[in-house]
């Protein structure tokens, strides 16, 4: 358990832009896409996935946060944490079709 929220915490800790600030933002959200123009797009769209659902999942941001510099510096926390983006970006590039043009 303990693994699950360093690695949940350490998500958070990504740069996030999709973070709903107001109402038109929420719906922006609402409207999410796996499509994406370009691989690097896709690789963006994972890591916010994957710190929609650490935020969706613990929304007490002091809980989040607590413990960050014993994970931040936990190299199995970071491999895990790399793991959950690579299991969105693998999604993400199925639905892409691998960005192949036909």
């Amino acid at each position: 358990m303990k693994t699950v929220l360093i690695l949940l915490t350490l998500l958070l800790a990504l740069p996030f832009t999709a973070v709903a600030e107001n109402e038109s933002e929420t719906k922006a959200a609402a409207s999410w896409t796996l499509i994406t123009e370009t691989p690097e797009e896709g690789f963006q769209l994972a890591i916010r996935l994957s710190r929609k659902g650490v935020t969706e999942t613990q929304t007490d941001r002091d809980v989040l946060f607590a413990g960050r510099e014993e994970y931040a510096k936990d190299p199995d926390s970071l491999i895990a944490a790399s793991q959950v983006i690579a299991i969105h970006f693998q999604t993400i590039a199925r639905a892409n079709d691998y960005w192949r043009e036909d």
